[in-house]
């Protein structure tokens, strides 16, 4: 293999990696307010690429199209927390994961009715030939996806470390009846939450559309990319959600360049199980519970 076809492997693992990531970060902020895994994610990141489309067909401009679609994507998280979670927030986090599972099939199903099965393209952002950067041809789409995600995570950091809503979500992780007594609004932290990842998950979607295409059925795998990265990272840290997923991108990648092609959606799974076996905290996460 020469050079160039590896750097090529590289930038096809970052371009996917940074769309795990972008899922991740989804399943990080959920965690983050609840201490429970939303299997719903996934599902908002096809509900980003399917409403942008519908958004474009209906004669929306792309812009806003994608806008409405993280909107829109962002309200059914919303609902979701408000309607089906929150009045079972005393049934333990077993019965609320479980709610997430169902509120993914029903998500799913809806959008295969509303939509239809077919697959389903996006315009790029950027209409332009491949940028050619060390013998790797990079799309200009590919660009828009590193620096959505590099602005997202930067100001997701920000929120985590200056501000007082950082704060609240992480005490509400550790217990919600302690974040109560100090005055911190629960709910409201909670549901924020779900809104933010559920915006996160869509604009996954929408901006990895122009390459991939959509349909109905392409949460299910990013949802299980999304989770092996967050937890390769470590849940809890949106800087660790980015490397985990930028990390899983690559080793997928690689795989394809130096075993097959074979392999590609295996490599998640492994990583899933052999974190979860040597180092259940993530590479960056901590054992134990932190104060906050």
């Amino acid at each position: 293999m020469s050079s160039s076809e590896l750097l090529q492997f590289v930038v096809s693992g970052l371009q996917n990696g940074a769309v795990y990531a972008l899922v991740a970060l989804g399943f990080t902020l959920v965690y983050a307010s609840t201490g429970i895994i939303n299997f719903a994610q996934g599902e908002f990141f096809m509900l980003g690429g399917v409403l942008a489309v519908a958004g474009v067909r209906f004669g929306l401009p792309l812009p806003l199209a994608v806008v409405a679609s993280v909107l829109v994507s962002a309200g059914i998280g919303v609902a979701l927390e408000r309607f089906a979670l929150r009045p079972r927030r005393d049934s333990g986090g077993l019965v609320l994961i479980i709610i997430t599972i169902g509120a993914s099939m029903v998500l799913k199903s809806l959008a295969r009715h509303i939509f239809g099965p077919n697959e389903m393209a996006l315009p790029a952002f950027t209409p332009g030939p491949p940028v050619i950067i060390g013998g790797a041809a990079i799309d200009p789409q590919v660009l828009w996806i590193w620096g959505l995600t590099f602005v997202v995570v930067v100001a997701l950091t920000l929120v985590y470390a200056k501000t007082k809503l950082g704060r609240a979500m992480r005490a509400c992780s550790l217990s919600h009846d302690a974040a109560r007594l100090m005055g911190v609004d629960t709910a409201g932290v909670v549901m924020l939450s779900f809104g933010l990842a559920a915006a996160l998950g869509a604009l996954g979607g929408a901006v990895v559309a122009p390459l991939t295409q959509t349909a109905f059925d392409v949460g299910a795998r990013a949802g299980i990319k999304g989770f092996a990265a967050a937890i390769l990272g470590g849940l809890g840290s949106p800087v660790a959600a980015v490397v985990g997923g930028l990390l899983l991108g690559v080793l997928e990648s690689l795989s394809v360049g130096f075993l097959s092609s074979t392999y590609k959606d295996v490599i998640s799974l492994v990583v899933l199980l052999a974190v979860l076996f040597l180092r259940p905290q993530g590479l960056f996460g901590r054992a134990g519970k932190e104060k906050v």
